[in-house]
């Protein structure tokens, strides 16, 4: 079906424009990185809202039993190993061999994450972060198996979900669940701390049907290496290792990449996108149509705020 821009809200002003013409922009951010004011009632410590303002991640263990761990390993190997039932779409493989990379609409997929999705200990903490109610814009297994995982270049996720999804401004969260251990050497995800606060605005426009190229291999709206180089210079590198049961919370526009894996170790993660409600997806900013449903929630009735069915435990 053709992009009809007025079947989607009107986008408000562009205040991060991107993929430009002229060549890459770096530009100071203009929205907070933390929209709550710490309290006692805070789902999360003092110190943690700091360092995730900071940084703009924020890593936190000890967050779910043992049980619970053994049955999200084992649905997650299930979703991998008889993907059958899922959508096409929804599968992506890896760029040279037809082994599973990410399932995307896991919410959809299965009922035990779409319950995890709904968690307090993931939504109540992105609702604190955001400073609001939040729905799911993405959600996905991302799989790294051992000695052939590829891997995932240095990006911002806010300048794609703004650029091509629609996306107004930096009020998203991404929680990653950690399926297996991360270590450092089976392409653990790495984090600029700091880089949350620069908007690297991209040089480049931006193809039809980008996302078909950019889920195997992302050559569209990521930053130039000298740019990579500098952030990287100024702020340092960190790599987000933990034990499986491991949730690292990080700012959608905090430069994130990972490497290859070629130990015999698979990586496989969880990831949860959280957006305010009252941040929800418009037309695109800078591409010719959006993306599919399956990489940005648009369905009215999936908006709805999951806050109301959070629980604990």
């Amino acid at each position: 079906m053709d992009f009809n821009p007025h079947q989607f809200q009107t986008p408000p002003a562009d205040i991060y424009p991107t993929r430009l013409r002229g060549g890459e922009q770096l530009h100071a951010r203009k929205d907070p990185v933390l929209w709550s004011d710490w309290h006692e009632g805070a789902p999360i410590e003092r110190a943690e809202a700091e360092q995730y303002r900071e940084n703009g991640y924020l890593v936190r263990r000890d967050v779910f039993s043992q049980d619970e761990l053994a049955l999200l390993v084992e649905t997650s190997a299930t979703l991998r190993d008889d993907p059958g039932g899922i959508r096409r779409e929804d599968l992506i493989t890896e760029p040279e061999s037809d082994a599973v990379r990410t399932v995307f609409r896991l919410d959809e997929h299965s009922p035990l994450f779409a319950r995890l999705a709904k968690d307090s200990r993931l939504a109540g903490v992105a609702q604190f972060l955001l400073g609001d109610e939040v729905y799911l814009h993405q959600s996905r297994l991302n799989y790294k198996p051992g000695f052939t995982g590829k891997e995932f270049y240095w990006h911002s996720d806010f300048e794609t979900w703004h650029a091509e999804d629609g996306m107004p401004r930096m009020r998203a969260v991404s929680a990653s669940v950690l399926l297996t251990d991360n270590s450092e050497f089976n392409g653990p995800l790495m984090l600029v701390p700091g880089s949350q606060e620069v908007f690297v605005a991209c040089a480049g426009e931006t193809p039809d049907a980008n996302h078909e190229e950019s889920l195997k291999k992302q050559q569209v709206g990521v930053p130039q290496p000298q740019t990579i180089d500098r952030l990287v210079r100024e702020n340092g590198l960190d790599a987000a290792t933990g034990p499986t049961g491991t949730v690292i919370f990080f700012d959608c526009n905090t430069l994130h990449g990972s490497n290859g894996n070629i130990t015999p170790d698979p990586r496989s993660n969880a990831f949860f996108v959280y957006n305010a409600v009252s941040n929800r997806v418009t037309a695109p900013y800078a591409a010719p149509q959006p993306r599919p449903d399956f990489l940005a929630n648009r369905v009215p009735d999936r908006i709805a705020p999951v806050t109301g069915e959070i629980r604990k435990g």
